[in-house]
């Protein structure tokens, strides 16, 4: 892996023990995604601070790929938005400042009261959070960077701060030597939550199609290589244009653990991916799942290839337009977006979760 410059040298920051396990989970048997390293390698030595973006539908290795970066680079400063209870504002200034305080502390020699980190309220935290940002950049080098980590920000709770503001109050504007490097679900432009002023670039996942079938055939030899008795059965359940990480990582797994048994009966799904699936339909469902958004959602896990345009959709089950637009607003982060000329396609992000998904909405389920 092409690493970026570090930080300081010869030191490693604390995380909480939650985001230690996430970290190990996440980048055990990783391979591949150079690609990615080198697009946020080229950013950190183009700009003097900034925001880098990858966004991917889900399964598709985001939280991994940080997981792997922050493993070459332990002075990485590190929150996943992902663990329960992580969602809110309150708690990333309190884990995140205190890894900034820590990290503060590592470049100076001269003794100082640690900071408070116990916020009262968002404004608080904002400000310790820019403070300790602008210290940080005046006692950096020309060689040194400090990178914060932010995995999973589809997942922050919105309401726990006024509308408007940015998500986790993020500052509009960085200090030289400061970059953020988040992960995220795909989401409209228009909706991104952010207001910032400074160096940025997204980098979407779905465009590295050829990159990203590669690793996964890698990723498959491999784990074959570890569970030898893998390697007596014919390992032909995946299609020869795979992308996600997920379903590929959990189906290997069901298969090692035996819970396939000898039926080859892969349509069963494996327990974990089963948890993750419904997580899915939880956050469909939300608070309530209007008539429109089921009639929605059948004609969309019965398409298959290109998938479906709104206007497509809306002939379909005889609803306006702008009532279909409203429902796949909230369900973006499940969808791939294709174009034919002018018009766009959306479909469910993985053919898997389309049939399951499918199965989820038959009478009786």
């Amino acid at each position: 892996m092409n690493s970026p410059p570090l930080p300081t040298s010869r030191y490693s920051l604390t995380y909480p023990e939650e985001f230690q396990q996430v970290i190990l989970e996440k980048s055990e048997n990783f391979v591949g995604r150079e690609f990615i390293f080198t697009a946020i390698n080229d950013f950190l030595q183009r700009y003097k601070r900034g925001y880098f973006t990858i966004v991917g539908v889900p399964g598709s290795g985001k939280s991994a790929i940080l997981a792997q970066y922050v493993q070459a680079n332990p002075n990485t400063i590190y929150y996943n938005v992902q663990i329960p209870g992580k969602n809110q504002v309150e708690e990333f200034f309190k884990i995140v400042c205190s890894q900034l305080t820590e990290f503060l502390a590592s470049l100076t020699t001269t003794q100082s009261s640690p900071a408070e980190l116990l916020i009262e309220n968002a404004g608080g935290g904002s400000w310790l959070l820019s403070r300790l940002l602008q210290q940080i950049s005046d006692k950096l080098t020309s060689e040194q960077k400090l990178i914060i980590i932010i995995d999973g920000l589809e997942a922050i709770d919105i309401y726990s701060q006024p509308p408007g503001t940015n998500l986790f109050y993020l500052p509009r504007y960085l200090p030289d030597g400061v970059y953020f490097l988040f992960s995220r679900r795909p989401y409209q432009r228009s909706l991104s939550g952010l207001l910032i002023e400074a160096p940025s670039q997204l980098i979407d996942l779905a465009d590295y199609e050829q990159e990203n079938q590669e690793d996964i055939k890698l990723y498959i030899q491999l784990y074959i290589q570890q569970y030898v008795s893998l390697a007596e059965r014919e390992i032909n359940l995946f299609s020869e244009n795979e992308v996600n990480f997920m379903y590929v990582r959990e189906t290997l797994k069901a298969m090692n653990e035996g819970f396939y048994g000898e039926s080859e009966d892969f349509k069963m799904i494996p327990p974990d991916l089963e948890i993750y699936y419904q997580q899915h339909w939880q956050k469909i469902q939300g608070d309530n799942l209007s008539d429109v958004g089921v009639e929605v959602l059948r004609v969309l896990t019965a398409a298959e290839g290109l998938g479906l345009s709104m206007q497509m959709i809306s002939q379909m089950i005889d609803v306006d337009v702008y009532d279909v637009a409203e429902v796949l607003e909230g369900w973006f982060e499940f969808f791939l977006e294709c174009r034919e000329g002018e018009e766009r396609f959306y479909k469910l992000y993985h053919e898997h979760f389309r049939v399951w998904l499918a199965m989820k909405l038959m009478p009786g389920n």
